[in-house]
């Protein structure tokens, strides 16, 4: 699923216009009409007496007034306020402006109040209030500065009104690119959105203002889009289903790869066993847990399925630069490695980590304290022969472009595409809708997962995931794309079936199979 800017959309619509023919008072038209059909589904169990669109005086308000005059042709009482005098509004949106006037001069219960000033809105603002149910219309995709005037006012009474509200392609105030309110947006209830959705509607904070989401296919050609080489999805439950097929009555545990997983220090025990087990439980048909010798009796209690291997060490529980050989010598026959989860920051374990991406064989999986070790010289991924995949939440992302979270936070896609162009890896930047950009400038945005996976060792069994798909033959992409969606479906049932409250990391493992038989086979 296409994800675009505003300015992709607005090129789009130009094109279908200008190029195609498509007239744009029928883009309106199909966009207003399949608008009321979802608004309609969705507030059916909702008594409605009353309802208010509040409109804008561009394309966003000739939207609301389709939809304004749909509602009225099914009976329904509908007051449209327009912010702004009649006099200003121009094109298609007048056209439909002057359709909707007619139906109300047919209709005593239904009009359309100009509110051109703020002492004209003021004065009104009590009647407005009296509404069973409003309709954002107010300012569209093309918004790119804070909201001022009496429109702010419109949009904290909106807000203020306690009653259900559905706003039309995006909630006014919402940076279509971003999710970012500028300076205020309407908290909808729900959104209906035309062609395509819009990034800023999918990322926090954009997501909990847009409410339920329902993409309005309004006419323009497919071949438009795939024209304009659109660089950003959603992650598609269809598109990871694809990656997985019934297995072979004839396979066995050697048809499933082998994963080497080198993690884990003195009290970091467990985030090695998190990643190993997690591997096993998304059908890797064998793991080896690399270890600090004096750790791997500690940790085979905690790993059944998986094998350890106990690696020499310098210091008690630290691996170092001196067990690279071993290292070299297990990763034969071995299909990807997993590093980083639990490994610590020491100099010696910094110096192994770069020995280990500069002449790994096999695809690398690079997490936790394997970025930390790399954090201050990121350059060393230069030197690597083999595909990368990183897999840093914001803190662990900022240490790596020597940035703030707040930074990495507030332009998720971009420094995580950028990052991943400039240093040739696949970038996973975890978090509420994690962000996956791949080498080629694409990426991709994850629509699964909840705030229940705040907890330690979610981003560990995470990278046992994308590493155990790895193993077993998918290409990066796909092991990315595929870990990253069923570990947040993952987390999705859990919330479902015990609460959002106090699910864990093994929890999320022990849903693996399940999720993966039951919803993508």
């Amino acid at each position: 699923m296409f994800l675009v800017t505003a300015n992709q959309m607005q090129d789009m619509d130009k094109q279908t216009i200008e190029s195609f023919g498509i007239p744009g008072l029928v883009l309106m038209e199909n966009a207003g009409r399949s608008a009321v059909d979802f608004l309609l589904k969705k507030f059916k169990n909702i008594k409605v007496k009353k309802i208010a669109v509040i409109a804008g005086r561009g394309n966003n308000g000739g939207d609301g007034f389709v939809i304004a005059r749909y509602l009225m042709e099914k009976g329904m009482k509908v007051n449209t306020f327009l912010l702004s005098s009649k006099e200003e509004i121009k094109g298609d949106a007048k056209v439909n402006m002057d359709l909707a006037q007619k139906l109300c001069d047919r209709s005593h219960a239904c009009s359309i109040i100009e509110i051109p000033d703020a002492d004209t809105f003021k004065k009104l603002k009590s009647r407005i209030l009296h509404h069973d149910l409003f309709i954002d219309a107010i300012l569209g995709t093309g918004l790119n500065s804070d909201v001022r005037g009496f429109f702010k006012d419109a949009i904290e009474l909106i807000n203020s009104s306690q009653q259900p509200v559905f706003s039309v392609d995006i909630p006014s105030g919402l940076h279509s690119d971003t999710g970012k309110p500028l300076g205020i947006a309407v908290k909808a209830d729900a959104t209906a959105t035309f062609a395509f959705a819009k990034a800023g509607q999918l990322l926090y904070p954009g997501n909990s203002y847009t409410g339920d989401l329902e993409i309005i296919d309004i006419g323009i050609p497919k071949f438009i889009a795939q024209e304009k080489n659109i660089k950003l999805s959603l992650i598609e439950k269809k598109d990871i289903a694809a990656c997985f097929s019934p297995r072979d009555v004839q396979s066995h545990k050697g048809s499933y790869g082998h994963l080497l997983v080198i993690a884990g220090s003195i009290g970091k025990t467990g985030a090695a066993s998190l990643c190993a087990n997690a591997a096993m439980r998304s059908g890797t048909g064998l793991v080896t847990l690399g270890i600090a010798k004096s750790l791997n009796k500690r940790i085979e209690a905690q790993v059944i399925e998986p094998m350890t291997h106990p690696l020499p060490e310098k210091e008690k529980g630290v691996l170092s630069d001196n067990c690279f050989d071993d290292i070299q010598t297990l990763l034969k026959e071995k299909q990807a490695l997993a590093i980083g989860p639990g490994l610590g920051t020491r100099k010696g374990t910094k110096e192994l980590v770069h020995k280990l991406i500069e002449k790994s064989n096999v695809p690398l999986i690079i997490d936790a304290d394997a970025i930390n070790c790399i954090a201050k010289k990121p350059e060393v991924l230069q030197k690597k022969k083999v595909p990368a995949i990183l897999t840093p939440h914001p803190g662990e992302m900022a240490r790596l472009c020597n940035m703030k979270p707040s930074d990495i936070q507030a332009d998720r896609i971009g420094i995580a595409s950028q990052f991943a162009k400039a240093h040739d890896v696949i970038l996973v930047l975890k978090g509420a809708q994690t962000v996956i950009s791949l080498t080629d400038g694409r990426s991709f945005i994850c629509p699964t997962g909840n705030p229940g996976m705040a907890s330690g060792g979610m981003g560990d069994v995470l990278t046992g995931m994308i590493a155990g798909f790895c193993a077993q033959g998918f290409s990066p992409e796909k092991a990315s794309l595929a870990g990253v969606y069923i570990h947040g479906l993952c987390a999705d049932i859990l919330s479902k079936d015990i609460g959002a409250f106090g699910f864990v990391a093994t929890n999320m493992i022990q849903m693996i199979p399940k999720t993966i038989h039951h919803y993508l086979l």
